[in-house]
């Protein structure tokens, strides 16, 4: 039997010019999950980035943190299917207006509950990606190459242990595919997926099983406030 860790980027750069790079704490969270496996021993054969600056960035630091001789023979690979929709896209055909960032800024600085006005926006806004047409690449398409990213995986070998870093999105697109869950459900999956997160696969051939589903026990493990993002 194989297993896949689906593991979301730390925290990235959110209100900055460069969304795609890690925060200090980004790293932290990355750094912590290598802790974590290097004190269970987790072996990998393979490791997969879905291409993203922020993908790359939190595999070396979790990576970096384990042991060379539980890196032994891993395979590092890059499979953009793994990447994230392109969330800018998808926020400015709902709200053209936000293509100037200061009124993006303001509009939240100025609202009573920011995290909250930001949360319905973007739920809107998948409500409208996943329901039109209009966009460089539809929800169906987005979801098609994340399953078949995973299909790939399969059709590779059912018995390595593969950790793939990749985005909430991806990872919300393959929980309605093994689940069977409703759009608004994956809206709502997705906003609760933390940076650092877990979800684990257990892989046989031709059949994926959901062992567990956004586990951060190795941020709590810090101890510290804050050390639990989601954006």
């Amino acid at each position: 039997m194989g297993q896949i860790f689906l593991v979301r980027h730390g925290q990235a750069s959110f209100g900055k010019a460069n969304y795609d790079q890690l925060s200090e704490l980004g790293y932290e969270q990355a750094r912590l999950l290598g802790q974590w496996y290097a004190n269970t021993h987790q072996r990998f054969n393979r490791v997969i980035n879905g291409g993203m600056a922020r993908h790359r960035q939190t595999a070396d630091a979790c990576m970096g943190a384990l042991p060379k001789k539980l890196l032994i023979d891993t395979e590092w690979i890059t499979d953009a299917d793994f990447a994230e929709f392109d969330h800018k896209e998808v926020l400015l055909r709902h709200c053209p207006e936000f293509a100037d960032a200061a009124a993006f800024k303001t509009l939240l600085a100025n609202h009573v509950d920011p995290p909250r006005a930001l949360e319905q926006l973007f739920r809107d806004a998948m409500q409208r990606w996943m329901a039109g047409s209009d966009y460089t690449e539809s929800w169906p398409q987005f979801r098609g190459r994340c399953v078949n990213a995973l299909q790939r995986l399969d059709a590779d070998s059912s018995k390595q242990t593969t950790i793939v870093f990749t985005s909430g999105g991806v990872i919300a697109a393959l929980m309605q595919h093994l689940l069977g869950l409703q759009d608004h459900q994956v809206m709502a999956l997705n906003w609760t997926l933390a940076n650092c997160g877990v979800t684990k696969l257990l892989q046989r051939p031709g059949q994926f099983t959901l062992s567990y589903l956004n586990n951060y026990a190795h941020l709590e493990w810090l101890g510290q406030p804050g050390a639990v993002t989601y954006r």
